[in-house]
């Protein structure tokens, strides 16, 4: 039996803790935020078992380290703030607890997705003999576990690999996120990255777009993002030729976001408001909808998946891997939308995978360095149902 400790009570720790509360191998789940009143109305949601509370500072690591040590969990699961990464994987060091989240840190003055300050951790977490998981959630997370699956079954080199991801739901709302609002758009304003031939490519932000057939929903306009699960594939798949990321957009929604950034109101720096520095952004955040209460009211789906190209036995072979989560489901089980559920679900079964041994070893890893095959066995068991198909070709073949 383990004990878990998770840090963050948003729409994402919801998921979590609703399905880790589900698991019989967690003995006691610990969900701690800033805010413990948030972490007690999601325990007191959990009729099937208690779930206990605490408040804590992730920014502040001894406080962290305090609380890991009286808790004693075999590991932290952070959904909070990825500014926080790095603090939390530093408490992690000193209390001898395994780590994992869901997003790549993130300097607050500076929105740069990368994994290097994390993977500057790798020596660390070896001679600790800790486990450190990054990004397990569904894009990062799934999205590399279904390219290593890809790998492992399907190919003997891949080369090409495109990550799409639609949110085909309707909430209602004029504008909203669906996630963290300063995290969403700080990563939605920055130019497009891609990889090919052994390159990075940057274009200016949701300047190559096209439409993608998405199973069960149709054609969708899709933008070409950067990721950070890019980076992590390119590094583990060295036969990769190109990597790319699409996510769908409404045009309302662009309409709006290009009015905010030119207002500046999704600008980072602070600005002087009578006296008093004040970050835009931030300001912004507060007065967006919280992406937790459009759990209510949402309707649709959400389609993530891979389409991969890549050389079999000598033969060229297309593949492409995906899950459908529909939004009123999620809700009426764990009351989250079902983009807070497809990152939940791969948290609290990476955790799973930790605690139990499978995913244990020493030293920090994107989830494609490890076997795909037990965690993609208890996936649609854990409410995430994932379906390949061979041979079809792929939307992306003419570009």
């Amino acid at each position: 039996m383990a004990r878990v400790m998770v840090v963050g009570a948003g729409g994402v720790g919801r998921v979590v803790a609703h399905k880790l509360a589900a698991l019989e191998e967690f003995e006691e789940i610990l969900l701690t935020s800033r805010t413990v009143e948030r972490c007690n109305q999601i325990a007191e949601s959990i009729s099937s078992r208690h779930v206990q509370t605490a408040q804590v500072d992730a920014d502040d690591v001894s406080q962290t380290v305090a609380l890991l040590k009286s808790f004693r969990p075999d590991v932290l699961v952070n959904v909070a703030l990825p500014y926080q990464d790095l603090a939390l994987m530093d408490a992690c060091l000193n209390a001898g607890v395994h780590y994992l989240d869901t997003a790549n840190y993130e300097p607050p003055d500076n929105p740069k997705f990368e994994y290097s300050w994390q993977w500057a951790y790798q020596d660390r977490f070896y001679d600790a003999g800790l486990t450190a998981i990054l990004g397990c959630g569904f894009d990062p997370g799934v999205t590399g576990i279904f390219t290593a699956h890809a790998l492992k079954h399907h190919f003997d080199e891949i080369h090409e690999l495109d990550i799409v991801d639609c949110n085909a739901g309707s909430h209602g709302r004029a504008f909203a996120t669906n996630f963290n609002p300063e995290i969403n758009i700080r990563e939605i304003t920055q130019p497009g990255r891609y990889f090919e031939k052994g390159e990075w490519i940057t274009v200016p932000p949701l300047s190559i777009h096209r439409p993608v057939d998405y199973p069960h929903i149709g054609d969708r306009e899709s933008y070409l993002l950067y990721h950070e699960e890019l980076e992590s594939l390119v590094k583990h798949i060295p036969t990769l030729k190109r990597a790319r990321f699409w996510m769908t957009f409404s045009q309302s929604y662009i309409n709006y976001l290009q009015v905010l950034e030119t207002l500046g109101l999704t600008r980072i720096d602070p600005i002087d408001y009578e006296g008093t520095p004040v970050v835009p952004l931030k300001m912004l955040k507060k007065l967006l909808p919280d992406p937790a209460s459009l759990a209510a009211t949402y309707t649709g789906q959400t389609s993530i998946g891979c389409h991969i190209r890549g050389i079999k036995d000598g033969q060229e072979k297309t593949y492409y891997i995906y899950n459908n989560c529909d939004h009123a489901a999620a809700y009426q089980e764990v009351g989250a939308q079902a983009i807070s559920y497809t990152t939940g679900v791969p948290a609290a079964l990476g955790a799973l995978m930790v605690a139990n041994g499978t995913w244990q070893k020493p030293g920090v890893f994107n989830v494609e360095q490890l076997d795909p095959d037990p965690f993609l066995a208890k996936l649609g068991d854990m409410g995430l149902p994932w379906h390949e198909v061979i041979g079809q070709p792929s939307p992306f073949e003419a570009i």
